[in-house]
């Protein structure tokens, strides 16, 4: 399933042979990154042609000013685009500035697979939701341009699947320590009457059960069919009398804080901080989910006290490595500014002293105060676009970013099919409808299955962590200026939130009612992708062609 998804995104990769949208900041950074080790300013015009022009071509790629520019994100991302570059022929090559984000896009179709497989144990599901993650349109274009937001979206989804990972371990470690210990000849166990039950009033006296942790010894056990008087036979209709009881073992049972899977979720997290600080949203919701799972995990393998257990026993000792790495990570992605002199900002506490933070040392206390421009930027930015896309409205992509619309001479492409129109090429980051309508009902209707048909299960909060993470907290910046291709963080989880539904029917519907079921949707949905691939990849399209595709006004 990668390799197709990969088929799709590496194809004509190089096209358009163009600066698109952001690239204009990003790949040019990453190329003078590649070159003095940190970003620099370029002109804006070169004998009145644009840079982006001549960059484009192949020209004028030594022309960068000889000062540092101001960037908005850390370096990392930049530096896994000046990868591509090193490795593919440097900026005269198009296909150079977007094979980091194709190979991004890629790789986080098998990681999504191996997701849905550690979640559902379903084979079919994993293969569904690869293939989804392959043919949607925000998917494809976020690969096929050299962008920053497809780094963050594999990194967390890296992360994601680590925290998974270390979910399946401790489970084993708790079941494995369980096992141990009720075996032991002293263990000792403690009748827990449900809470639903003691809700109702149902749980009866504390008679109905014996000290010795069986239930209705002294009664039950030896005869008596609860009335206090000696009965001759047993009346198995007296034992329904007695509340539902499970027995926990009276142990909390091992450490499950660390694990090397938690601590690569760590440095994953602190290097998708250093493409954005989005990140750090991730870092905080993934952290939190996981050791709740920790602690339910407990509950379910029959330990006491999990939630207490949980918090000090797991969470805080976790808390104790996985923050440090991840700070730590976060800062070595910043080594080249540290190492630079002419780094933008890099001796501002020289030159201003008595200011900033005064106790730290210079490289920090100018380190910091870059911090605190860059955030004075992110939440004050408001300027107008045409593109501006309120958050809320990501999910049902109500408002998509064309990246790339030019009109071209001749007739290449699938303009020779009308011969008589304007030819067109486009990139519009426009995910395919359909996944994102589907996914975004489907979600809502996960937590709906989840608390009334399931009565609470864990994988809900799977689905939800992508839009704890890489949603809900833009809520914060309604003002703000922001785009739609932004929402690429939450695709996956989008998909994930599609077979949660579908796993759940599966269960509901007979296989052969189901699958031709699910089968007529896929088809579908592919059809859409079919229909809208030229617009996400710049092939040449008649205008109308193109116009066809813009079922909203928003979306034009």
């Amino acid at each position: 399933m990668a390799l197709f998804g990969g088929l799709l995104r590496f194809i004509r990769l190089g096209q358009p042979q163009a600066v698109v949208f952001d690239e204009t900041y990003y790949v040019k950074d990453a190329w003078t990154m590649l070159n003095t080790g940190e970003p620099r300013d370029w002109p804006a015009t070169i004998n009145a042609i644009k840079i982006d022009d001549y960059f484009a071509n192949g020209q004028h790629l030594t022309d960068w000013l000889p000062v540092a520019e101001y960037v908005v994100h850390p370096p990392f991302g930049k530096w896994c685009i000046a990868l591509g570059l090193q490795l593919f022929g440097g900026a005269a090559n198009s296909f150079a500035w977007r094979v980091s984000t194709a190979v991004a896009g890629t790789l986080a179709i098998l990681i999504l697979c191996r997701v849905v497989l550690r979640i559902f144990r379903s084979l079919p599901m994993a293969l569904i939701a690869g293939f989804l993650m392959s043919i949607d349109g925000m998917g494809i274009t976020l690969s096929r341009t050299g962008l920053l937001d497809n780094f963050i979206m594999v990194l967390a989804l890296g992360a994601f699947c680590c925290m998974l990972a270390h979910r399946d371990w401790a489970n084993r470690r708790l079941a494995d320590a369980y096992r141990r210990q009720s075996r032991r000849r002293h263990a000792k166990w403690i009748p827990v009457v449900p809470w639903r039950t003691r809700l109702n009033g149902d749980a009866g006296d504390a008679s109905a059960t014996g000290g010795n942790g069986t239930v209705g010894s002294g009664n039950v056990g030896n005869g008596s069919a609860g009335n206090g008087k000696a009965s001759d036979e047993f009346d198995p209709d007296a034992t329904q009398t007695l509340p539902p009881i499970r027995f926990i073992l009276d142990s909390t049972g091992p450490v499950i804080a660390f694990s090397w899977w938690r601590l690569a979720a760590a440095i994953l997290l602190g290097l998708t901080t250093g493409v954005k600080w989005s990140g750090a949203y991730f870092f905080a919701v993934f952290c939190l989910i996981s050791v709740f799972w920790d602690a339910w995990l407990r509950r379910q393998n029959g330990f006491r006290a999990w939630f207490v257990t949980g918090l000090w026993k797991d969470g805080i000792l976790a808390a104790l490595y996985m923050v440090p790495v991840y700070i730590a990570t976060y800062l070595a992605t910043w080594i080249g500014w540290f190492i630079h002199p002419d780094s933008y900002m890099h001796d501002w506490a020289r030159m201003n002293p008595g200011k900033g933070i005064t106790w730290l040392p210079e490289g920090l206390r100018s380190f910091v105060q870059y911090h605190i421009q860059m955030w004075q930027f992110h939440t004050t930015l408001d300027a107008p676009h045409d593109y501006k896309a309120n958050p809320l409205t990501w999910p049902i992509q109500e408002r998509p970013t064309s990246f790339y619309w030019r009109e071209l001479s001749g007739h290449p492409g699938l303009c020779t099919l009308r011969p008589n129109e304007t030819c067109v090429a486009a990139v519009t980051s426009l995910g395919n409808p359909l996944i994102w309508w589907l996914g975004t009902v489907c979600v809502v209707l996960g937590v709906i299955v989840a608390v009334v048909a399931k009565g609470g299960d864990w994988r809900i909060w799977a689905v939800l962590a992508g839009f704890l993470g890489g949603w809900l907290p833009w809520a914060q910046y309604l003002n703000r200026t922001t785009f739609t291709f932004y929402a690429i963080v939450i695709l996956p989880w989008i998909i994930l939130g599609f077979i949660y539904v579908a796993d759940w029917l599966h269960g509901l519907f007979d296989a052969f009612s189901f699958w031709w079921v699910m089968g007529g949707v896929l088809v579908i949905i592919t059809l859409v992708s079919v229909f809208f691939y030229p617009i996400w990849t710049a092939i040449p399209v008649p205008y109308s062609f193109w116009l066809s595709h813009m079922w909203f006004d928003s979306w034009i």
